[in-house]
């Protein structure tokens, strides 16, 4: 398979100074020698010094030419400047400049088969210009297509979050670093076909499909507060067992069982209730 390879071309600004010289002596002899011979002779040189004309071409920074003969591929020129080549080279511009892809979020199945919707922006450019003109049809469009295949193959492999599976290690909302980097590698090696390098790849959108998006709420705020009644419970339990300790330590009163019990029930109702607990002032004896 056949390679980039860089391709000399002529300085533009000497074949322009020679192409203006054959074009005006070629008119000059049209117009003040008489003889036949001298006038079809500068005719032709009129005729090929203007066809010279389409072999300028101007490369501009981070751009470059792919120029082909006939069907064969002569070469790539990537030094920006002002140059002259065959006129009977077709020359391709290809841009050589980082682009952006910031795809629509579209909807995929991650690894338990929850619908959810996914985005990524893609950093790229072209590295190897034989391989984006003639191995792809359309390097744009494969790059689209390609990547958006690498985002479908990736959120298959990972559950959205560790709520159903709980052994999973890397998930897509958890695993932010190792999901771009395998995201990234995914990609890679899908485009290195066209020869475009992959600079940055991520996940700039990431959410459960409208249609479970609800009851997926739902269910995350149920586990949230599960897991803050679970810390005010243990939290409770200390204070408690704290409070026990401090009156027995310090001799401040004795409570036989059943205060102990009391006391226990009223504190965990007063540190666990969500809602500000109103005492009531006992002004008797402890056991009225």
């Amino acid at each position: 398979m056949k390679q980039e390879k860089n391709y000399s071309a002529l300085s533009g600004y000497l074949a322009l100074f020679l192409d203006i010289v054959f074009i005006i002596g070629a008119i000059l002899v049209l117009i003040f020698i008489p003889a036949i011979s001298f006038k079809i002779t500068a005719g032709i040189v009129l005729l090929i010094a203007l066809f010279c004309i389409g072999g300028f071409v101007i490369i501009n920074p981070n751009e470059s030419s792919v120029l082909v003969l006939f069907g064969a591929y002569k070469g790539t020129i990537k030094e920006n400047g002002f140059w002259w080549v065959n006129p009977f080279f077709v020359k391709k511009r290809i841009s050589l400049r980082a682009r952006n892809l910031d795809s629509e979020p579209i909807k995929v199945n991650d690894k338990i088969g929850n619908p959810v919707m996914i985005g990524v922006v893609l950093v790229w450019k072209v590295e190897n210009t034989f391989k984006a003109a003639f191995e792809v049809d359309d390097f744009e469009h494969f790059v689209t297509i390609q990547s958006e295949a690498a985002v479908r193959k990736m959120a298959g492999e990972f559950p959205y979050d560790n709520l159903e599976d709980e052994d999973a290690k890397i998930t897509l909302r958890g695993g932010k670093e190792e999901v771009n980097g395998l995201l990234e590698d995914e990609i890679t090696e899908r485009l290195a076909i066209a020869g475009i390098k992959v600079i940055e790849a991520r996940i700039n959108y990431l959410a459960y499909a409208q249609e479970i998006a609800s009851a997926m709420l739902k269910r995350q705020q149920a586990t949230a507060i599960v897991a803050a009644r679970f810390k005010i419970v243990e939290g409770a339990v200390s204070m408690v067992q704290m409070a026990l300790e401090e009156l027995s330590q310090k001799e401040i009163v004795e409570l036989d069982e059943d205060k102990k019990a009391s006391m226990v029930s009223n504190l965990m109702v007063v540190l666990c209730s969500d809602k500000d607990a109103t005492p009531v002032v006992n002004t008797g004896t402890l056991y009225q």
